[in-house]
């Protein structure tokens, strides 16, 4: 069990569980946000082309098989919703698309700009041992031959 505790700390404390808790809190905010321009601004300009539908009151009242009270509210398919929810949907996925190709973007510029930067050579490998006896030798016979 002691195990399972010190994997499970390991898997939290790595950075991507981290970034993916602030994207689902930043999410959740931007959900929000997508909702009114759908509700509040993207609807009625539609329902204008639409002659003035009111997409939140499209519903289809169910039959009932039973008898239910006189004052019960009726039993209804909220189509109208699921259209405007579906709208919002596609809106908040063209923005997280729009986002991801404006990161992909500056993180390719970034890789290319690395790429350019001309990097100071590599300094030569020392000689081994081996080699450095072998110059030795050499410069012996040289002065040998002198």
């Amino acid at each position: 069990m002691k195990k399972f505790f010190e994997e499970f700390k390991a898997f939290i404390n790595k950075g991507n569980v981290l970034g993916l808790a602030v994207g689902v809190i930043i999410g959740g905010a931007f959900s929000s946000i997508t909702s009114s321009l759908t509700n509040d601004v993207i609807m009625p300009i539609v329902s204008i082309f639409l002659g003035g539908v009111d997409f939140s009151s499209m519903t289809v009242t169910l039959p009932t098989f039973y008898k239910v009270a006189e004052d019960a509210a009726p039993n209804t398919l909220n189509y109208g919703n699921f259209i405007s929810a579906v709208i919002n949907f596609l809106i908040m996925s063209l923005v997280v698309f729009c986002i991801v190709k404006a990161v992909n973007k500056a993180m390719e510029l970034g890789k290319r700009k690395k790429e350019e930067e001309p990097s100071a050579p590599a300094a030569p490998p020392e000689p081994s041992a081996e080699e450095k006896l072998l110059t030795e030798i050499r410069d012996l016979l040289k002065e040998q031959k002198k």
